[in-house]
């Protein structure tokens, strides 16, 4: 028989037009033979399922659904979480699918936690010799002066959410008159803020996940942009140039495999996590992790996979077996 896959994806943020596209991707990507694949949309006022053209509630209590002019309830086995952001980056959906025991594709619940805050995974990982750039963290009841943050990072510098993705509210800030402005716009997205140190270098990005005791890294991609930065623009409209495998050296391509595959062991990761780097001379260095990547037919994941000659939907179903193996 065969199972109900739930394709989760929504959220509470501005990056649900970002979840829609990558719930597409993975819907064209899943084996329809061998699953009953559903996409089920969770925002703040509703959960529900597409079933056939209907939108249905889903039963919250068991993450089930009740078909029409029916008393038969169908069940989900598991849930493809592809929501970026809160609920479904942060943890929080990893718990509730934790305690009806429901198994799905992302990290878990403490993984998920700490990866989604930009700051302290970036500060925990350094303290295991990842080097990372220096960084600033706001909350609204922080003090703060503009001054004192330009003279400890200098310009240019970063300013975005601290639990957010996708380049929203993301700003390349150049000089101190520009620099409220920019953590005004960072703090109507989430509540904290992350400043960083800009780093000129050569930005890539790893993919990679592991099951039982198999270990997949794919090849870097090289990311090439004349916007100013890899903004929202660059990662979904087309402004970008995306080198798969990166033009890179062996050794350095080597070293950001282990890094990325440390990283993952790190955090304790589980599915297909996204390391990103930026090289500057000659140092790779890490500017998050990514434990829901994009998955459009035009994100990285997607081509990585093909550059390592892999067939992406029998890796999905991988990742999907795999949590029925181990549970």
């Amino acid at each position: 028989m065969k199972r109900n896959i739930a394709i989760v994806w929504g959220g509470y943020s501005s990056e649900i037009i970002v979840s829609e596209k990558s719930m597409a991707g993975v819907y064209s990507f899943l084996d329809k033979d061998k699953y009953n694949v559903y996409k089920v949309k969770i925002t703040k006022e509703s959960w529900s399922v597409d079933f056939e053209g209907a939108i249905l509630p889903v039963n919250k209590n068991d993450f089930s659904f009740t078909l029409p002019n029916s008393e038969s309830s169908i069940p989900f086995d598991f849930a493809f979480i592809i929501i970026h952001g809160t609920p479904g980056e942060d943890g929080r959906l990893q718990g509730y699918f934790d305690m009806l025991s429901t198994p799905y594709s992302t990290c878990g619940m403490m993984a998920s936690s700490l990866t989604m805050n930009k700051f302290i995974c970036n500060n925990y990982l350094k303290n295991f010799g990842i080097k990372v750039a220096d960084s600033l963290y706001l909350n609204k009841e922080t003090e703060y002066e503009t001054k004192s943050i330009a003279e400890k990072l200098g310009f240019p510098m970063f300013v975005k959410p601290n639990s957010g993705g996708s380049s929203f509210a993301t700003t390349k800030v150049k000089s101190e008159d520009k620099l409220q402005e920019a953590i005004n716009i960072a703090f109507n997205e989430t509540k904290d803020v992350i400043i960083e140190k800009f780093i000129a270098g050569t930005e890539v990005t790893c993919g990679c996940y592991k099951i039982k005791d198999k270990a997949t890294i794919f090849p870097l991609t090289e990311v090439v942009t004349a916007n100013e930065f890899f903004d929202y623009d660059a990662k979904y409209e087309g402004q970008v140039e995306e080198i798969t495998p990166a033009r890179i050296s062996d050794e350095m391509t080597k070293e950001i495999k282990s890094l990325t595959s440390k990283i993952y062991d790190l955090v304790g990761a589980k599915g297909i996590i996204r390391a990103d780097f930026i090289i500057s001379d000659n140092t790779p260095y890490l500017l998050e992790v990514n434990t829901t990547p994009g998955m459009t037919k035009t994100s990285f994941i997607p081509q990585q996979i093909a550059a390592a000659g892999l067939n992406i939907t029998e890796v999905l179903t991988e990742i999907i077996e795999n949590e029925f193996d181990v549970n």
